[in-house]
């Protein structure tokens, strides 16, 4: 028997099985805290009719409202198409779930790794890279740029980024709250039985063949399903991302 073979077996095995357990425990903890959300700020019209239509909301619900400006950013390469470049050094995918091992790892490759933030749940399809975004003002995703970590075998081998440069315009305005987003929604989007599994605030802007694209403050609210919704935090239009049409 080849036992360094057998024992990296093993090895990776257990990997997986802490990615597994680590994910079920997420998922745990998402729907215990769901049976204990407070709806509160949601209006009653809105909660019948969540009711009615077997609506589920496993994410609590923000009640910030920061005010915050439209941002302009453009691409640094004049493109956002961009190839994947090899790392030089594979390293351990563990460490995307530990922010500051991660951005170690890969600050020779990415010097500005530090401002882009995982996102578990934008590409649920997608098996084979993690995808990050930059961060507006050090803390606000923009939901559409990505940073693309390519893995293979317990390693990551690549990324993908197209850099951009941001800058604010136009006078701060004050967001409106998620629960209003998201009673807009249950009344005229959501389908029977969609499950809410994330609400999050950050930037998010239809991209124009254009140098420079505007982002503003939207709420973005993912179902179960993998579906992705976002309302404008200012106007309150509402964009699914597949049509790009409110």
């Amino acid at each position: 028997m080849d036992w360094g073979r057998a024992k990296n077996v093993l090895i990776y095995a257990f990997l997986l099985l802490n990615l597994v357990l680590g994910y079920q425990l997420w998922m745990d903890a998402r729907e215990s805290a769901g049976s204990s959300l407070d709806f509160t700020s949601l209006g009653e019209s809105t909660q019948r009719l969540m009711e009615e239509k077997g609506i589920e909301i496993l994410a609590p619900i923000p009640s910030e409202t920061p005010a915050m400006p439209k941002l302009t950013y453009r691409y640094v390469n004049g493109s956002k198409a961009a190839k994947p470049i090899q790392l030089e050094e594979p390293i351990d995918s563990k460490l995307i779930f530990s922010e500051q091992e991660m951005e170690a790892a890969l600050q020779p490759y990415i010097p500005n790794i530090a401002e882009y933030k995982l996102d578990p749940l934008a590409n649920p399809d997608v098996l084979d890279r993690f995808i990050l975004h930059p961060l507006a003002e050090q803390k606000w995703p923009l939901f559409h740029v990505d940073l693309a970590l390519y893995y293979s075998n317990q390693k990551i081998t690549a990324y993908e980024l197209s850099p951009i440069e941001m800058s604010t315009f136009e006078e701060e305005q004050q967001v409106l709250p998620a629960s209003k987003a998201l009673g807009t929604l249950v009344e005229l989007f959501l389908p029977d039985e969609a499950v809410v599994q994330d609400i999050e605030l950050g930037y998010y802007g239809e991209e124009f063949n254009s140098d420079s694209q505007v982002a503003a403050p939207a709420w973005r609210f993912v179902l179960e399903s993998g579906q992705q919704y976002y309302v404008q935090g200012i106007s309150g239009e509402v964009i699914s991302p597949k049509s790009d049409k409110p």
